[in-house]
């Protein structure tokens, strides 16, 4: 896989997981433990989309 298409799909799951985040802060009864593990995935794709683009 190129890296233009790894950090393509790197962005694509980006954008999942902010739209899951979103999601599960809205739904009721959602663990906020389960919500602050959603952000840190997120924040590890955003570091990895980072590190590529440089």
């Amino acid at each position: 896989m190129s890296i233009n298409a790894h950090l393509e799909t790197l962005k694509k799951k980006h954008h999942d997981m902010s739209e899951a985040i979103e999601q599960a802060q809205r739904a009721p009864g959602v663990d906020g433990l389960k919500i602050a593990d959603l952000k840190k995935q997120k924040m590890r794709l955003k570091e990895q989309i980072t590190k590529l683009s440089d």
